[in-house]
């Protein structure tokens, strides 16, 4: 399997922590990444943030249209159909980019991952069933696509847990967002869950939760 391309950013030259961030349906890893000095970051917090860019494929909700994408959408109903194979084929892309990272002398429990919308549901994926821990997982606007089939890790049980959603999310509904929760707290993790007046993206308030949740985590 071929290693994604990424646009990768490191914070100062000599970095003891990474950050993987998936972007959504039909944008790549510029999405995010023009967010890293946006974060506002202490200067001796060395991350190295990664954002990978996804296949493109076909995606039967745009009428079969060849666009980035982590996995295919079959329908838009609220439970979102979905090609669950294509969404494990990502997360095990994903893990390479953590396997890299090991290789690079950065200690796993200092790896962090990220996720917006369709990235949100393979970080999820990829997160909860990693076999070593990990330093945290970051789940925005996105919704647990493998609630009902993934296969959790105990190396992840007290993973902490972020969720952001937008309360006027036209694309991922809010409520899917809330299964996410209590479907994890049903399952005995411990997740923070926050909510903005926003839609379908990203606003300042919330970027400077994501820097102080990144600190918290890795200082």
């Amino acid at each position: 399997m071929a290693r994604l391309a990424a646009i990768t950013t490191e914070t100062k030259e000599s970095v003891d922590s990474s950050v993987i961030w998936l972007h959504g349906l039909g944008a790549d890893g510029n999405d995010f990444a023009p967010i890293v000095p946006e974060l506002h970051l202490p200067e001796d917090m060395g991350i190295r943030f990664i954002f990978p860019h996804a296949p493109s494929i076909p995606v039967t909700i745009n009428g079969g249209y060849v666009m980035p994408a982590w996995y295919d959408i079959l329908d838009m109903e609220i439970d979102r159909r979905l090609d669950v194979e294509q969404l494990r084929m990502s997360a095990a892309m994903i893990r390479e980019f953590i396997d890299v990272e090991l290789q690079r002398g950065v200690a796993c429990e200092r790896i962090l991952l990220a996720g917006f919308s369709q990235g949100g549901a393979v970080a999820y994926e990829t997160a909860l069933s990693h076999p070593s821990r990990l330093g945290g997982l970051l789940a925005m606007s996105t919704y647990f696509a493998t609630e009902e089939s993934i296969q959790l890790h105990d190396a992840n049980r007290e993973l902490a847990i972020e969720i952001h959603h937008g309360m006027d999310d036209e694309v991922v509904p809010l409520q899917l967002g809330k299964k996410a929760v209590e479907a994890l707290q049903k399952k005995g993790y411990s997740v923070r869950y926050r909510e903005y007046g926003m839609q379908h993206g990203v606003c300042a308030e919330q970027i400077d939760d994501i820097s102080a949740w990144l600190q918290a985590r890795l200082r």
